[in-house]
């Protein structure tokens, strides 16, 4: 909205050019994204704990999370409509990349609110059933990846870059379909596990999303692209003010979810940037880069993988209790201290990530 308002004054007043200027305008998302979510948190606080949208804990899992019972859930609806209005407000709206990330992530927090709505508001302790929840996810995920398919214009657009080997580009043909709905709905879920303990998942997401953004501008720059040897794709880079958002609207809500939380984000948030995520991934081009920077997002849902199938054919669990952050629990490791740990191997993780884009 914005960005179309100070490009029509540019005609008139050569000072709005500067809003043309995709860094700026990403700096400005991120601190919309902010400050929508310090003006919202409070009062979207209140509003959750008046109509006890609380926080159920299981009898079953770290006796230190009792405490947590009754704490204000579906906070991700904060996440939510500070990315929107702040990705609206400085975004080119034409441009087709934003809409697809946009919608696909609106879409999937639609799927964690019914979820979060039927536990909470319904007090259905199911939820949103398992296999209703996965069916809409893979109708999203695959629609964004057919979608995505139809509308390449290059075969870079479809390709396999593998990280750290140079000019090294796999066609994958229909096989990115594939790839694509698995990448989405695979870190939809895989966020959502991690979303176990106060700002655990949250701050892993900000930098992902922020390095992704990295990602998203070398790409979508021609001369970066050429220089880095990365494929070069038009327009993405214009997706560098939607991870703006996420960084923006994650740090305002990271203010809230802190030790102690004063609220969670639930599935609505959880579920959502996750699939985030995951497009942004497939836009750059950057699906097993994501696999590494978002290491910890894949420990936990492969440890509850492993947990499962493991139960299934010996009987036997080979951790205390999955996700894996409350193994460490049932460990006797204070809570901050896993969340600090993960965050400090998010942060190792990342500059490998980032490492890639030099280092071939």
């Amino acid at each position: 909205m914005f960005f179309e308002l100070t490009e029509y004054l540019a005609q008139s007043y050569s000072v709005f050019n500067v809003f043309q200027y995709l860094t700026l305008r990403a700096i400005l998302g991120v601190l919309t994204a902010l400050l929508i979510s310090f003006m919202v948190g409070p009062a979207l606080i209140r509003k959750l704990s008046y109509h006890q949208i609380g926080q159920t804990v299981r009898d079953d899992g770290p006796q230190s999370h009792l405490s947590k019972a009754g704490t204000p859930t579906m906070g991700g609806a904060l996440i939510l409509v500070a990315i929107a209005l702040s990705t609206l407000l400085w975004s080119d709206l034409s441009n087709r990349y934003v809409w697809v990330v946009l919608t696909v992530t609106l879409l999937f927090g639609v799927v964690g609110w019914v979820d979060d709505y039927k536990k909470l508001v319904k007090k259905d302790s199911r939820g949103l059933i398992a296999r209703y929840k996965y069916f809409w996810q893979s109708v999203f995920g695959l629609a964004a990846a057919f979608y995505l398919y139809d509308i390449a214009q290059t075969p870079a657009e479809t390709q396999l870059l593998i990280p750290f080997m140079k000019n090294v580009f796999i066609d994958l043909g229909w096989g990115y379909i594939i790839l694509t709905y698995l990448v989405i709905v695979g870190t939809s879920n895989a966020v959502n596990l991690t979303d176990g303990l106060d700002g655990l998942a949250i701050l892993p997401t900000v930098m992902v999303g922020g390095a992704l953004g990295i990602f998203a501008y070398a790409v979508g720059h021609v001369n970066f692209a050429s220089y880095l040897g990365i494929p070069h794709i038009p327009g993405v880079g214009e997706v560098v003010v939607f991870c703006g958002a996420i960084v923006g609207a994650g740090l305002g809500f990271l203010w809230f979810n802190a030790y102690p939380a004063q609220v969670f984000m639930g599935d609505i948030g959880a579920l959502a940037l996750g699939a985030a995520l995951g497009v942004l991934a497939v836009l750059v081009r950057q699906e097993l880069v994501l696999f590494i920077m978002g290491g910890v997002f894949v420990m936990e849902a492969l440890s509850v993988m492993i947990q499962v199938g493991s139960f299934k054919m010996t009987g036997k669990r080979i951790f205390r209790m999955a996700p894996l952050h409350h193994h460490y629990e049932l460990k006797g490791w204070p809570e901050p201290r896993i969340i600090v740990r993960f965050w400090i191997i998010t942060v190792i993780l990342v500059l490998v990530g980032l490492a890639s884009l030099k280092i071939r």
